[in-house]
């Protein structure tokens, strides 16, 4: 059965907002699509409409975290790119409580096309200081890192998809900020992964293990900061390292495993993800993974490939 990420994410901001009673949250004219409606709904008196500028509502957040708020602005992550300065210079450099989600992010938001789809967000924000990065592989972890994002101090930026996801965890004790999860494990292969891909994964997993292959998959839900110790284990490196996501090859989950590998343990890293390339508009999702080389049997076939070379 299917869930929608960006439904998770609204039910449990509503529901958060008890808790955090200085919650405010900031929509630039998205919150039906990102479910900020919800929050809307029920504290109307938190909830600011800033319209169809994402650098105004960056500045609104940081004003409203000095003033001692927690600021939640929810936008598609593409349209969150245009205001990248904004969040550099005042966010990340004076380190404020702001939390960011970008929803609709990767291939999830397969109907609206290539200007739409952001495989770029990981590697633009995973790079400013002071930020935690987190992607959530199911509604699950959607809502257990939603609370844990909100539970400290400082920048955050949450990757969500739109719908399409798995139930992965039952319980959001299952997951811990800065901790990935070991969803199965081998001692031939590890696939590394985090959002929308993980369920993809772990199918990825399950065909492999009918051919004879022996399988650690990891769910890398905190891509900043990243689990050294769990990259440090020896059935890790003891294997080739797959690392699978709907990011460019280049900045994302895959260029932060290979760049903490290479020079810590030195191993074989192998990104799979989308290769400096954009997208394109599909009928659904699964017909936009298979466009783009990311269906379990075409990445099976890549992982052959290059066990083949190896």
């Amino acid at each position: 059965m299917m869930h929608s990420y960006r439904e998770a994410f609204g039910e449990a901001l509503s529901e958060l907002g008890e808790t955090f009673k200085n919650l405010i949250v900031i929509d630039t004219d998205l919150s039906k699509s990102t479910k900020t409606i919800y929050f809307a709904n029920k504290f109307p008196d938190r909830f600011i409409q800033i319209g169809i500028s994402e650098q105004d509502a960056v500045g609104t957040a940081a004003g409203l975290s000095i003033g001692g708020r927690i600021p939640v602005l929810a936008v598609y992550s593409m349209f969150l790119l245009r205001a990248w300065e904004q969040i550099r210079n005042i966010i990340a450099r004076d380190n404020l409580n702001v939390k960011i989600v970008g929803t609709h992010s990767g291939l999830s938001d397969y109907m609206d096309g290539a200007s739409h789809q952001c495989f770029e967000d990981i590697a633009l924000m995973r790079i400013l200081p002071n930020f935690t990065v987190v992607s959530p592989s199911d509604i699950t972890s959607t809502k257990s890192l939603l609370k844990q994002i909100l539970g400290f101090r400082g920048p955050a930026y949450m990757r969500l998809g739109r719908d399409n996801s798995t139930l992965i965890y039952r319980d959001e004790d299952e997951v811990t900020l800065g901790r990935a999860n070991i969803l199965s494990e081998g001692e031939d292969i590890t696939l590394i992964s985090h959002g929308a891909m993980t369920q993809y994964t772990l199918s990825v997993a399950e065909k492999l293990s009918k051919e004879g292959y022996s399988v650690n998959v990891i769910d890398m839900h905190t891509i900043k900061p990243l689990d050294r110790e769990i990259l440090s284990r020896r059935k890790v490196l003891s294997t080739p390292i797959f690392v699978i996501e709907d990011h460019s090859i280049y900045g994302g989950l895959g260029s932060a495993v290979a760049e903490y590998i290479s020079t810590s343990n030195p191993r074989h890293v192998f990104r799979i993800g989308v290769e400096d390339r954009f997208g394109a508009g599909a009928r659904n999702f699964l017909e936009l993974l298979d466009y783009m080389g990311l269906t379990p049997d075409k990445i099976i076939s890549k992982v052959k490939v290059i066990l083949d070379g190896i």
